[in-house]
Parts: structure tokens; sequence; C-alpha cells
């Protein structure tokens, strides 16, 4: 995408997360990168020719970093839903298993339009950067399907995660599963993956499963993160501090020693407090647990068909504050620079000099609207590399 040049001005208050709030503030974007923000009496008179945006009081702060989503899939899940909250006797979920049978049956171009029209709702909501796992193929063929969508979705910046180990399919040797899984990295990072996940938890993959692959991801050149202590605690968080994965995802069972270990080896906690929404299981404090062991905190939509069908960041940060507890400006931070560091990119999730010119306006003259205006998305637009490109709130 070619980066735009956009004068931003009357902005009430200014998060860059490089600096304390900027009040009565401009930012000034070219090539697509901030080139200079401050107090706008202060704006330089060499600016140049470039459009303008108004905002008129309202606050602005960098655009939102989905960094866990599970966006490439067919079908539906709407009566595992309906079943779980019903409870119903003698009711048995269709699980994974009935997303992979749809996904595979499902053709590159409706794989693409499905998981496009995710990611405009998601930009819509002020999304500019995502993380896209496969996961719902389950063979080699369809997870390099599914890889390959990822890259071709637009109005985002998108990185792509090879997820082959999300279960062990149906009618399939474990050993083999697992080997299958391993050989094909290599042709995952052709198909545009540059992360390598695992399920490692009650039902998915053991912890030395799990450190076979992502050690031979990590020998392959992708980085690595893992879906950690989401059921029960397996010891997986232990493992990502171990093998220093770039994110532990989840976390409802970590224990305080594996929450210091985490922010001791520098693993992003993301958190995704949709999903113990979703599937009703309400665990919430495993984010104070976090918090209070000082890791790096990141919010993620976790949007798959299952367990968390959301595109809406705002909301994912609106539960973390009334849910989880979390303080508000946590929530901001985590859900922009938290999903950057836990995607190690240095050049999003912020507004300091040289970031990608990603914002979002808020539809408020103060930024903590966001998460206090329940029911909205709470955004007047998202520009995402100085542009708008037409997918405004």
């Amino acid at each position: 995408m070619t980066g735009g040049n956009l004068l931003v001005r009357r902005i009430g208050r200014l998060t860059t997360w490089e600096r304390p709030v900027v009040t009565d503030a401009a930012l000034l974007i070219r090539d697509g990168r901030v080139a200079w923000f401050g107090h706008d009496r202060y704006l330089p008179t060499d600016a140049g020719d470039v459009e303008e945006l108004d905002v008129g009081g309202a606050a602005v702060m960098p655009g939102f970093v989905d960094c866990h989503t599970h966006l490439v899939w067919a079908g539906d899940r709407r009566a595992d839903v309906i079943g779980r909250v019903e409870a119903r006797d003698g009711y048995t979920p269709h699980g994974i298993a009935a997303t992979v049978d749809a996904t595979r049956k499902a053709s590159y171009d409706e794989l693409l339009a499905l998981a496009q029209r995710r990611a405009d709702i998601a930009r819509r909501n002020g999304t500019t950067t995502m993380e896209v796992k496969s996961g719902y193929g389950l063979d080699r063929e369809t997870e390099l399907r599914l890889l390959a969508v990822a890259s071709r979705l637009d109005g985002v910046d998108v990185t792509a995660t090879y997820l082959g180990a999300h279960v062990v399919p149906d009618g399939r040797d474990r050993d083999g599963y697992v080997n299958e899984v391993i050989e094909t990295i290599g042709e995952a990072k052709r198909h545009g993956a540059q992360w390598c996940d695992v399920f490692c938890d009650d039902g998915a993959f053991t912890v030395d499963e799990a450190r076979r692959i992502l050690t031979e991801a990590a020998r392959r050149g992708l980085g690595t993160r893992i879906h950690a202590e989401q059921l029960r605690h397996t010891g997986a968080a232990l493992l990502a501090a171990e093998l220093g994965c770039a994110s532990a995802d989840h976390l409802d069972h970590v224990t305080e020693r594996s929450a210091r270990a985490l922010a001791g080896a520098n693993v992003v906690a993301v958190l995704v407090p949709v999903c113990s929404l979703y599937t009703r299981t309400q665990r919430w404090e495993h984010a104070k647990t976090l918090h209070e062991a000082r890791a790096t905190l990141a919010i993620a939509t976790d949007c798959n068909p299952g367990t968390a069908w959301c595109e809406s960041m705002p909301y994912a940060m609106q539960l973390a504050v009334l849910a989880m507890g979390l303080p508000v400006d946590v929530v901001l931070k985590a859900a922009t620079l938290g999903g950057a560091q836990a995607l190690r990119r240095n050049d999003i999730g912020h507004l300091g000099i040289g970031a990608q010119g990603d914002f979002v306006v808020i539809d408020s003259e103060h930024e903590a609207d966001v998460v206090v205006h329940l029911g909205s998305n709470g955004l007047v637009t998202s520009v995402r590399h100085g542009q708008s490109d037409g997918r405004q709130v």
C-alpha cells in the first residue's frame, strides 16, 4: 500500500505512547509514516501541501493491533453456541470438526470472500493490523490454501500464522499427524506464514509435541507463539518462556510462577476476553495475575466461529476493563502497543516518529470512551498508512 501524506489538526488528545498525552495537538504523516507530532501551535511552517483532516477536538490514538485471530473459515457453529447456552440434555457440540469439514469443501474464492468481509468489519472497528491463523484445514493442502487466503486480505496489514497444530484431525494417527505438521512448516513459510502456533492443551497437543513443532519452526526461520493454559494448567506457559515465544495466548489457568516466567522471558501474554464470555467459563482472574507479574499484555479478539465470533477490538477491550478488571490505560496500551510487541513489530501500535501512520479518531474528546461507551465501537474513522482507503466507520 502506498503511503499517504496527511496533516491531522485540532486533536483534543493525542495518544502516541512515545510521550504523555498531547492536548490541542497535530499529527503530520508523510509517505505513510509519522513525520511530526506535538502541540498544534508548534506545527512546522514547512508542513507543505498535504491533505488536512480536522477532527474537531476529538481524541486520536494508534490503530488497534489484533494479534490473535482465526479469520479464515467456512460454515458456522451457531448450534454449538445455542446448545451451550440452553444446556440441552444429550446435546453434543459439533466442535471444530464441523468447521474443518465446511472449510475443506470451500473454494479459495469462497474463503477469500468470507475472510475479506470479516477483515472489513475489523477495519471499521479500528483494527489496522491483524494476525491471521490457519488451523481449519488440518491437512497440508487446505492449510496452505488458508495461508494463501490470509496473505491476500486487503484493508488491514496481515501477518499470517501456520496453525496446523490446532487439533489432531479425526481418523489420523497422532504421531503421523505431528510429523506432517513438522514436514509442512517449510511450505507454510513459502505460502506466506511468518509464525507457527500450537494449541497446547487438553484434547490438542502435549507440551512435548509442542516443543518439537515450535523448535523446528524456529529452526526454519518462523517466529513462534502458543495457545497456552486455556482449558487447564499444562505447563505450556513455561514452555513458551523456555523457547522464547513471541506470545502465549489465552492463559486462563496460568499460575503466578508461570506468569513471572513469561514476564522474565519477554513473552507477551495475549488475553482474549471474548472467548471467556462466549464459552461461558467466566474466567477473568488470570488477567490480574499476569498484570501483577508485570507481564507485557496484549488484547485480541480471537475471532473464530466456535468460541469468539467477534471482529471488534473495542468490544474485546470493553470486556478486558469491565470483566477482567484491568485499568483503562493498561487496556488501551495492550490493544495497540502490546499487540505490536506480540507480533515483534516496532513500527506499529504507537505514533512515534517513523511509525506507520495508522490511527483511529475517537467519537469523543477522550480516548477512554472507547471502553466507557458500550454498544458502539466509539470511533469516527480509522486511517492506515496515512490513508482512509474508503473503509471509514
